[in-house]
């Protein structure tokens, strides 16, 4: 009987037509968005909204990729919402996890590790596509939050801290005119509450949520008679000393667990955000943080869920190793350093080797090595995180793109094929894996610079591809001195080599080279203006 019911379910599971998931599938979930999007505040569909930042680094990819404008205007219009809301914790950063009404103003406390992470990596993007510096300082804030409140000590990130302290929701966060006055006088105080939205008859249970949701910065600056830079100083000097005075408050509890998974996020923002704002502490804090999930939750080569206070428990399942890959790829983008690239190969050598259905395609969220069960679940939805399956797809690829193991590649179409039914009905459920059927739908670039040592023109050619929003681009700096390490991950790499002894950089597209040159302009020319 339990064999026959066994059976039913798998057929259950496998049972739906396989459908090619093209530019119309992804035209769909765009006008999906669209259909749902709120143009006063931002985000989709009506209260509790949360941020889903994957969504938004959806359309950042589909307005580049197609050029499209409205898609780009619903992204950065969401982005702004959130930055301006009470979801966005404007005296200490970081955002909670959802907003309970439309407008992003009353959030639900709760500070999540993931959110924070997927956003950092969300307003990134964003500002590598517009260039706003608004982006740019909430990117910064955000990291500023988790490196003072989330890290610990050794590297790895705590997972969450509570909505409540003293047993009252948002009890922390909230303010009365008269404590900001107490705190920083009568004419800083008012002119704080003027920008934050904070009023005798209060916002949230008779008390106030800072948020600028209404305000006019430009219009209190004029009637001030202050310039707009004048303001940003005063107000910043404001939330510091309110800052420190809220550090005197009885603390939300903080869960002080440390997840692979959310780590693997965390450490693709931190990495990412480095090398885009060229911040080298960001990119130090990621690989402490690697170091600190390789030193402890990494048991006889099997990643794990989950550590505290010495104690290491349950094997990771698919999001544990796809994350973590994540996390490895921005690393190597970050720093180009073989070690990274190697230990992504070999992540997702062993993720295939646990997760993945020989049978139907994609990946089980549990392993092979893990407690027998009746069905081994598979699932492609994105919700608050994006789903492992959508993770390793945008992973693989970019690692087939570095590597040159196109095996990855074919492991990616197969999950296409898994999962068309499914992403085809309900393509904007599935915002993640959009992205990866997008990137394997464009015609990809590859870039390698081969050289001794970093001159001034290489590192500005580096920064001008980190620094811009160029998802199609697969881009490797090789030192020459580690050219026979890297063509051990990499093996393609052994036929690039320096001419004239001087820095050499090969443009190619789906592999196909245009002619080497020591001409950085010309390099240029052939990335960006065919």
């Amino acid at each position: 009987m339990g064999a026959q019911v066994k059976q039913a379910l798998e057929a259950s599971r496998e049972k739906g037509e396989q459908t090619a998931l093209t530019k119309e599938t992804t035209g769909r979930a765009f006008q999906t968005y669209k259909q749902a999007f709120d143009p006063r505040y931002g985000g989709f569909g009506k209260a509790p909204k949360f941020p889903m930042p994957h969504s938004l680094v959806f359309l950042l990819m589909y307005a580049k990729f197609y050029e499209n404008r409205d898609a780009l205007a619903m992204a950065t219009k969401t982005l702004d919402g959130l930055a301006r809301g009470g979801i966005y914790d404007h005296i200490g950063y970081g955002f909670s996890r959802y907003s309970v009404d439309e407008k992003f103003l009353v959030p639900h406390f709760e500070k999540m590790l993931y959110d924070n992470a997927l956003l950092a990596l969300a307003y990134t993007d964003a500002f590598r596509m517009t260039k706003n510096a608004r982006y740019k300082k909430i990117t910064e804030e955000i990291i500023k939050y988790v490196l003072r409140d989330m890290a610990h000590p050794d590297g790895g990130f705590y997972s969450a801290e509570d909505a409540d302290s003293e047993g009252e929701e948002g009890k922390f966060y909230v303010w009365t005119p008269k404590e900001v006055k107490d705190v920083l006088g009568e004419q800083l105080g008012t002119l704080f509450c003027q920008a934050y939205g904070i009023t005798g008859q209060g916002n949230f249970e008779g008390k106030n949520i800072p948020n600028q949701i209404t305000t006019h910065l430009e219009t209190i600056a004029k009637k001030e008679g202050f310039s707009p830079a004048a303001l940003a100083e005063k107000l910043e000097t404001a939330r510091q000393s309110l800052f420190q005075h809220r550090e005197k408050r009885v603390r939300p509890f903080r869960d002080d667990k440390i997840l692979t998974a959310w780590n693997g996020l965390m450490i693709a923002a931190l990495a990412k955000a480095g090398r885009v704002f060229h911040q080298a502490s960001y990119v130090q804090a990621a690989e402490k943080a690697v170091s600190f999930i390789r030193g402890n939750l990494v048991q006889n080569g099997r990643v794990m869920v989950r550590y505290r206070d010495g104690e290491v428990k349950n094997k990771g399942f698919i999001d544990e190793y796809a994350f973590l890959l994540w996390g490895y790829m921005e690393l190597y983008a970050s720093t180009f350093a073989p070690f990274y690239l190697a230990e992504a190969k070999k992540l997702a050598g062993n993720m295939i080797d646990l997760f993945w259905d020989g049978h139907g395609g994609g990946f089980f969220f549990s392993g092979n090595d893990d407690e027998p069960l009746l069905v081994r679940q598979k699932e492609s939805y994105d919700g608050s995180l994006p789903s492992g399956n959508s993770v390793a797809a945008c992973q693989l690829l970019r690692l087939a793109k570095l590597t040159g193991d196109f095996t990855l590649e074919e492991k990616v179409q197969q999950m296409f094929q898994a999962f068309s039914k499914v992403i085809h009905d309900d393509p904007n459920a599935h915002a993640m894996m959009m992205q990866a059927v997008m990137y394997a739908q464009q015609a990809t670039k590859e870039v390698v610079i081969v050289m001794d040592d970093e001159t001034e023109k290489a590192v500005d050619f580096i920064r001008h591809i980190q620094e811009n929003f160029h998802p199609e681009i697969s881009f490797m700096a090789v030192k020459r001195r580690e050219k026979k390490k890297l063509s051990k991950i990499a093996p393609f790499i052994e036929d690039y080599a320096m001419i004239n002894g001087q820095p050499t950089i090969y443009v190619c597209e789906n592999f196909s080279c245009n002619q080497p040159t020591n001409d950085f302009q010309t390099a240029r020319d052939l990335l960006f203006n065919k």
